[in-house]
């Protein structure tokens, strides 16, 4: 019996080492953890054209999903074992009381999607928008996601959009000074002729972004995935793209001509 808690005891730390946690981290600690992890390996953040790398990342994918998980079962069975050994005081008998309904409880994050499931959500929302059409502006605004509504000439100023998926949407000439994007996924993001002077962008997935003609000056750029982007005419004239002579930011096959660089030279 000592052998087999042994072996569990040991499984469930391995599960906790895999989410970069201490034994005994919460279950909000849990899925904050499997978040962060599960952005970071998503293979839509990596160039297509490294079939090693996107194993790798899958494999991580199911490898910290498995342990979100199993975690997660753990500390539900315990809870549930505490509850039921609280001893009952003595009191005289009563009729049986009507069970109060259960408060549903919050949602734990779902695991998260394979690559292309973004696509695919996207074009079957675009075909409901297109069967609902004729549905009120204010029901749309209220029930679909707005990952999809039209963000032009937006002012998100100073805004907190750490973290956020803005993915695909169109936010041409929108006004992100100063925003904090750190982390974000911004994959196929339309911000032709945005500002976003001192935004942080801090690690922030860019990937086939429209950048075209965009205001990046004095931006944090550091870690941030340009692979892909459109930087035509763009202007990144003392952003932060490294440390010293190293440069962090990922430029692969990005368009560069016209670009003001962070030194001020123009790129051919």
């Amino acid at each position: 019996m000592g052998h087999c808690t042994a072996v569990i005891m040991q499984e469930f730390s391995h599960y906790y080492e895999i989410l970069g946690l201490e034994v005994g981290a919460s279950l909000e600690e849990i899925n904050e953890a499997y978040r962060d992890l599960a952005f970071v390996w998503h293979p839509d953040r990596l160039p297509r054209d490294n079939p090693r790398l996107l194993a790798k990342a899958a494999g991580k994918l199911k490898e910290i999903n498995q342990a979100r998980d199993r975690l997660k079962e753990m500390l539900e069975l315990e809870l549930s074992a505490k509850t039921s050994q609280v001893p009952k005081k003595d009191q005289p008998s009563k009729a049986p009381k009507a069970k109060p309904k259960s408060k549903p409880r919050a949602k734990d994050p779902p695991p998260y999607p394979p690559p292309g499931d973004r696509q695919s959500r996207a074009h079957d929302q675009q075909q409901t928008n297109h069967n609902h059409s004729s549905n009120s502006h204010h029901h749309q605004e209220n029930h679909n996601r707005p990952y999809y509504r039209d963000l032009t000439g937006a002012d998100l100023r100073w805004a907190n959009l750490k973290e956020k998926d803005l993915s695909g949407r169109k936010m041409v000439s929108a006004n992100l000074s100063n925003a904090d994007l750190s982390d974000s996924f911004l994959h196929q993001v339309n911000l032709e002729n945005a500002n976003l002077f001192r935004a942080n962008l801090f690690r922030a997935n860019l990937l086939e972004a429209n950048l075209r003609g965009a205001n990046l000056q004095e931006a944090n750029l550091v870690g941030a995935d340009l692979s892909g982007a459109d930087l035509s005419g763009a202007n990144l004239q003392g952003a932060k793209i490294g440390a010293g002579n190293r440069i962090m930011v990922k430029l692969t096959a990005a368009k560069l001509t016209g670009a003001i660089l962070p030194d001020g030279s123009k790129h051919s």
